[in-house]
């Protein structure tokens, strides 16, 4: 949809002394200045925020990783081939360990290596059990082994847990969320206004964040209206996405394309004649999940 352009204003010319315009100037700098302070610091902690959610999940994994060195320490046999593969399984883990590498990097490579690891030591497990098994002169030792092999289910028990909790974090900030959202009617001269009667759009805007952990590519925005009488305002019944299992109704959608960097979007909304006077409440979905809210007001007259 094509922006609505507004005619300048042509404002006369004041005859003040070169004090007021040095003073004027001076307001416009400090308020900029104020400006690029904010936006430093937002950034900042921005960072900071995401760079500690890597550390905690990259030093979760590591954990894991570590855990899984005891469970092979407690695979015991006397079979030296099987022995001699444990050990190098061990080496290979401390080795991955020791790598130098960026976090993401690291987080890919951890978790790739913590699903083949656990299958292996469960094929460790199960040849064990059946050397056990067949040979007669550890027969005195099958109350230790089996004591070791639970031993060894409870460290993938724990590691099972740790995953899933890891998994979950991995979602949570995975998850692209909206700032600075603003909902505001315009007029036909795009203009803001809060008067239902000069109301011609609905102009929702906000920046989504960037987040390098995130998918990039294309993502379909979803915006819910909610009148005061707790109506969604929508132009069709079949307008319809997903949102924590179940079907519910949007006023709009927008596609756009995001490449894990901030971006700045607007979604319009035509004045339908659906709208009533009161408070409004305007809400973004994004991957089934509520990224931002606003409020506003629209007044009789």
């Amino acid at each position: 949809m094509a922006d609505l352009n507004t005619n300048p204003v042509n404002i006369p010319e004041t005859k003040k002394g070169a004090p007021v315009g040095l003073i004027a100037l001076s307001i416009i700098l400090v308020a900029a200045l104020a400006f690029l302070f904010v936006q430093y610091f937002d950034q900042k902690n921005k960072m900071i925020e995401m760079e500690t959610a890597l550390t905690q999940e990259k030093d979760s994994l590591a954990n894991e990783l570590r855990l899984m060195i005891h469970a092979y320490d407690t695979l015991k046999t006397d079979n030296v081939g099987l022995k001699a593969e444990i050990e190098s399984q061990k080496q290979k883990i401390i080795k991955i360990l020791a790598e130098d590498a960026s976090k993401i990097q690291l987080i890919k490579k951890y978790r790739a290596e913590i699903t083949t690891m656990r299958d292996i030591m469960k094929s460790y497990i199960v040849q064990i059990d059946s050397l056990n098994t067949r040979n007669k002169i550890l027969v005195a030792e099958n109350t230790q082994i089996k004591q070791q092999i639970t031993e060894v289910k409870n460290v993938n028990t724990e590691l099972v847990k740790v995953k899933e909790v890891l998994t979950e974090k991995v979602e949570v900030a995975s998850v692209i969320q909206a700032k600075n959202i603003s909902a505001v009617a315009v007029n036909k001269k795009n203009k803001e206004t809060s008067r239902l009667n000069l109301m011609e759009k609905l102009r929702v805007g906000f920046t989504l964040r960037e987040n390098p952990i995130a998918e990039a590519g294309q993502k379909q925005l979803f915006m819910r209206v909610i009148r005061p009488d707790s109506l969604v305002i929508s132009t069709s019944s079949d307008n319809l996405f997903e949102y924590n299992g179940n079907q519910i109704i949007y006023s709009a959608t927008r596609t756009i394309d995001y490449m894990n960097q901030d971006v700045d979007v607007t979604i319009w909304l035509d004045n339908t004649g659906d709208f009533v006077p009161g408070n409004y409440v305007a809400e973004v979905f994004l991957e089934g999940v509520m990224i931002g809210k606003t409020t506003f007001m629209l007044t009789k007259r």
